[in-house]
């Protein structure tokens, strides 16, 4: 990020506009809309910026820059058409640390002025970092499209009750609890419809309850599918936005990661290759301790939490612990791994069904029911089966399947660095140990893994 997006106070801000063209003037017309007081140096003027002279909105200056023009100023926008007059100004307001923006000119602006969505006293400010302006105008329009017209009338009710709300609840947790809560629910809904003393109504009695409630906590088990940030559900993502605490292993990716709240406390505790970070019981009971403290726990899991991701052990403390847990499903790896690979679970020419075994080992050994896994026209899916590669084949292969079995092995599935790589069960360990696959890596075989060459569509930088 080679922008620090700010927000300026500017009921004191002196702002310097050289130049006063029709690029000018834009300039000028934005920095209107706040406080700060605009002066303008130019030896001419458009149209645009004499008339705001003429409203006595601006201070104007008809002749050419002066190096002090920039006494007490803190910030400068330079729009003429002169290069050398640009860089002049630009010289002059880094010797005395002044911040200057050069329109159009990137490597001479110290700040960028950023595409806003002006809600007052709800602002939106989003940037390219000057390098994609058209992209800017696209994103800003669907944030127009989505955004209530209206919505100021929230940031003005919020700003009312801010001082009330923060006298009557003493915790920043429960603050931050009871303003979600208004801000999902039917207060804000009236207040958007105009009805503000309804609003208000409900929300004095909201308060009321909450100063006199005990904090409750909740555990939220989200399946953060199987890396690809696009592939979480909306509800996903609406619980990892109101989490205190996160919870996240390995297999949860770091694009999604990002998408939690900035301000929740994160705790990791992965698990490498035949290496547990943190024991699954402490795990449950951490869940349980921060849930109990008050808190919103976001159980980020990879993939689905109820399939191999023993979410079920999970609940199974928070039930006897007492605590209030919701689960949300998320693409299981399997089903992502395949839709990405190319290669249909099912298929009416390949397999009737589809199943989903783990290749864990214990003690150099898979315990499966091998003779149940090994039949035709079955797909099978091996979760966490890298290690044990070797022993998948071998057993397959005596309870009956043949070794011309097509078999894939798909690595870090639905995200650029997907890498898949097929062949049988004869050849596979040598052109996995080849192409150096790495957890996490699924496993699927079956006769559907030979549509993968036609069906594969997923570009990826990892193949």
């Amino acid at each position: 990020m080679q922008y620090f997006p700010i927000f300026l106070d500017t009921s004191e801000l002196q702002c310097l506009v050289v130049g006063a063209g029709e690029v000018a003037a834009r300039k000028i017309e934005l920095l209107l809309k706040t406080h700060a007081k605009v002066t303008v140096v130019a030896p001419w003027a458009c149209d645009t910026v004499l008339r705001l002279q003429s409203a006595k909105k601006i201070q104007f200056h008809q002749r050419v820059y002066q190096a002090s023009d920039l006494a007490q100023q803190q910030l400068v926008f330079v729009a003429t058409d002169d290069a050398e007059v640009n860089r002049q100004v630009h010289d002059h307001a880094r010797a005395q640390n002044v911040l200057v923006n050069v329109v159009d000119n990137i490597p001479l602006c110290q700040f960028i002025t950023p595409s806003i969505v002006d809600r007052a006293p709800i602002t939106i400010a989003i940037s390219s970092g000057g390098v994609a302006p058209v992209l800017l105008r696209y994103l800003r329009q669907k944030l127009e499209s989505v955004i209530p017209q209206n919505v100021s009338l929230l940031g003005q009710f919020s700003e009312k009750f801010r001082d009330v709300v923060k006298h009557t609840l003493k915790s920043v947790t429960a603050r931050r609890f009871f303003w979600e809560d208004v801000l999902d629910g039917d207060i804000a809904e009236n207040v958007l419809l105009g009805n503000a003393a309804l609003a208000e109504e409900k929300l004095l009695a909201k308060l009321a309850d909450d100063a006199n409630a005990k904090q409750q906590g909740e555990v939220y088990l989200v399946g953060a599918g199987p890396g690809d940030p696009d592939l979480l559900t909306f509800r996903a993502l609406r619980l990892m936005q109101k989490a205190d605490v996160v919870v996240y292993d390995r297999l949860v990716s770091p694009q999604i990661v990002e998408l939690v709240r900035r301000d929740a406390e994160k705790i990791y505790v992965g698990k490498a290759k035949s290496k547990h970070t943190v024991p699954q019981e402490e795990i449950n009971e951490l869940l349980a301790r921060e849930a109990l403290a008050g808190k919103r726990v976001v159980r980020l899991k990879g993939g689905d939490p109820f399939i191999f991701g023993r979410g079920g052990e999970e609940i199974e403390t928070l039930v006897a612990r007492g605590v209030n847990f919701q689960v949300v499903p998320g693409i299981t790896a399997a089903s992502g791994a395949a839709s990405y690979a190319g290669i249909p679970l099912t298929h009416r020419d390949h397999a009737k069904s589809v199943v989903f075994a783990t290749g864990h080992l214990q003690d150099n050994s898979i315990n499966l029911n091998w003779q149940g896994l090994a039949q035709p026209d079955q797909t099978i899916v091996f979760y966490m089966g890298l290690t044990g590669l070797g022993i998948i084949c071998q057993q397959l292969v005596k309870h009956g399947l043949p070794e011309t079995t097509p078999i894939a092995m798909v690595q870090s599935a639905t995200t650029p660095q997907q890498k898949v790589i097929t062949g049988t069960f004869a050849d596979i360990q040598q052109k996995a140990e080849a192409a150096d696959i790495q957890p996490p890596a699924l496993i699927i075989v079956g006769s559907v893994v030979s549509l993968h060459e036609k069906l594969n569509w997923f570009t990826s930088t990892g193949s």
